[in-house]
């Protein structure tokens, strides 16, 4: 009777102690609790698991416990097995022995395993810091105007930040742009592979400027007077300005110098005169046309519109070929002495025209059309800011810079549908039908701009040094800097003219986006290399012509096949560095082929042509077929 009184006292405090972990953890969940191996056992021997016929521990304590199930709430065992077993339990120096070796053994894998975690991430630490310590010192060579470039964030926190973005053009790569970060590590002392932009030099530097050689007499003007006002950007209005100059000499008529119509879309009232050189214009091309400043006075006072002299857009259908000037706008000319193209933009064909006017295209884009001195100075600083302290001219400048060295409101979204309706009819019909191509679908073809990020990464694939200096022409990007955190991370010299220009510099043009855009040319146009990341504006067609015609085979433009770009990237989530290289390599040398401009392609973009250029290996086999 003592010995069952006794067990059940022994029982009775231990459930106790059971029970009252049990109301702790009701209370306190995550405080102090029993000790773990006593608890498990307690909830083994507690556990509705099947009776175990093993005998109960013996003596030495070497025996196995005996199992009980608590299923119907009736005891299973003997009060003295119990007991036995309790005591085994409780006080057995072995068991107590065992696991304190078991527990040391324990801390001893989890701070190994915390030191080599340790280790890991102090050696990540340390390499994307010597990343981010050599983009801030450059030879001691520095910036003047870079502080709003200036940072101390890393690009791992970077990159946790573009992860951690909930637009998905911020994260979708995250993954590679990690890869592009450890790469750019690893050669940052390494030389750039230039092969891989740079045209194939001997074909390149066959073609030679020819577009300043005349063979013809100049034109007298004298069958009347042809006012142009010229519409878009400064890039248009670059176009219509040279479309202008041929149709007055394929008509025999005097140019009014061109006007620039104003736009709350470019927001600019900059003129002719306040861009270009209007005396240099004029006397460059006076052995070809007459051009004038203004109409003779007797022809001032007439109304144009109302004598069916203004002709508009709408009246020339796109890329008019020569033939249609000559059918319908050549009489107007002899009948009312003036006509006044309004809104006049890309309205010649490039083909078929007839190779003297072609070339006097050529003459007019290459030659004719010079910065004013105040745009050559300012684009000659950021030229030199750009190079640091290289203080030689470069292979374009002296062409450049001479001898010196947004939608807002509705009533502006208003007026792009207007303009949108007139010049691009076919898209606003698609609209109307509801069947615009998403951009999920024009992606793949290869038709939208690359991303800032997608910018990166093949900038990264082609062997760029992260100690680059980059400059990136244009306005306000769409998402502000937090757009550009993945170009400036990893390429942290990226500038604009903002940037490398002083305030007091830059003052004379910030409300005059032509003027602004005029240096952005200028830098684009001087600059080693330059990348088309669009889908071939007007602005990357005129650098890139500019490029090709004065840059004699050493003046690269990367022109990547964004169709096969797209589907690179695609693949990147599982796609490795090393292959992502040599795929975006290749997207880039399938177009550096070096080929005559393509009938009907722009001359503007593609001057290597007869019209415009010459090409050497063609004339020297000429020459060798005639003394065959």
């Amino acid at each position: 009777m003592s010995e069952r009184t006794e067990t059940h006292s022994n029982f009775s405090e231990i459930m106790k102690v059971d029970n009252t972990s049990n109301e702790d953890d009701e209370e306190h969940p995550r405080g102090s609790r029993i000790p773990a191996r006593m608890d498990q056992n307690l909830r083994r021997s507690t556990s509705p698991a099947r009776h175990s016929s093993s005998s109960p521990r013996n003596s030495s304590g070497t025996g196995r416990p005996t199992r009980f199930s608590l299923g119907s709430g009736k005891h299973v065992s003997s009060a003295s097995s119990l007991n036995g077993w309790l005591s085994g339990l409780l006080f057995d120096p072995r068991r107590t022995s065992k696991g304190k070796r078991k527990a040391w053994y324990r801390r001893k894998m989890t701070i190994g395993l915390a030191l080599l975690i340790g280790v890991f991430f102090l050696m990540n630490w340390l390499m994307l810091s010597s990343i981010q310590d050599s983009g801030r010192s450059r030879s001691g060579i520095k910036f003047r105007f870079l502080k709003a470039n200036s940072s101390t964030v890393s690009i791992r926190e970077e990159l946790q930040k573009l992860g951690r973005g909930k637009k998905p053009q911020k994260t979708i790569y995250a993954r590679l742009l990690a890869k592009a970060a450890h790469a750019l590590a690893e050669r940052q002392n390494k030389p750039e592979p230039k092969d891989l932009w740079m045209e194939p030099y001997v074909r390149a530097s066959s073609w030679t400027p020819c577009a300043h050689m005349r063979d013809w007499e100049p034109s007298e003007g004298s069958n009347g007077y042809i006012m142009v006002t010229a519409n878009g950007g400064i890039n248009q209005q670059r176009v219509a300005v040279c479309n202008a100059v041929a149709v007055a000499r394929l008509l025999n008529a005097t140019l009014v110098l061109p006007k620039f119509m104003y736009s709350s879309v470019w927001t600019d009232t900059s003129q002719f005169g306040d861009i270009y050189q209007e005396e240099h214009f004029i006397n460059y091309l006076k052995p070809d046309i007459r051009i004038v400043k203004e109409l003779p006075k007797e022809l001032q006072s007439l109304d144009l519109e109302a004598i069916g002299s203004v002709v508009t857009d709408v009246d020339v259908v796109k890329e008019a070929k020569p033939s249609f000037y000559l059918k319908y706008i050549l009489p107007i000319l002899h009948l009312n002495r003036v006509i006044h193209l309004v809104g006049f933009g890309n309205r010649l064909a490039s083909d078929p025209v007839p190779s003297q006017l072609q070339r006097l295209r050529c003459r007019c884009n290459f030659h004719a059309l010079k910065f004013v001195p105040k745009i050559q100075e300012a684009g000659a600083l950021l030229i030199q800011r750009m190079r640091q302290n290289d203080t030689g001219l470069g292979h374009l400048d002296h062409y450049l810079v001479g001898p010196i060295c947004k939608i807002r409101g509705e009533e502006e979204k208003r007026e792009l549908e207007s303009y949108r309706a007139i010049h691009f009819p076919a898209l606003m019909e698609l609209k109307k039908m509801k069947k615009l191509p998403s951009p999920a679908a024009l992606r793949p073809e290869g038709l939208c701009p690359l991303m800032p990020e997608e910018t990166v990464l093949m900038l990264a694939a082609l062997g760029f040094n992260r100690q680059t200096h980059i400059f990136l022409a244009g306005a306000h990007i769409y998402g502000g800097k937090s757009r550009l955190a993945a170009l400036t991370t990893l390429f942290p010299n990226l500038v604009t003219k903002e940037n490398l220009l002083s305030p007091t510099e830059i003052q004379p043009f910030v409300n005059f986006s032509s003027q602004l855009a005029a240096l952005d040319f200028i830098v684009c146009t001087a600059a080693d290399v330059f990348a088309m990341t669009d889908s071939g504006s007007q602005f990357s067609s005129l650098v890139a012509g500019y490029r090709i015609y004065y840059g004699g085979g050493k003046m690269p433009t990367i022109r990547p096949n964004k169709r096969r770009l797209a589907d690179i990237f695609v693949k990147n989530n599982t796609i490795e560095w090393k292959v992502f290289e040599q795929r975006v390599r290749k997207a880039v040398r399938q177009n550096k082929r070096v080929f005559s401009r393509p009938v009907g392609r722009s001359v503007y973009r593609y001057p290597r042509c007869s019209d415009c250029m010459c090409n050497m290996e063609e004339f020297l086999l000429g020459e060798s077929n005639l003394h065959l």
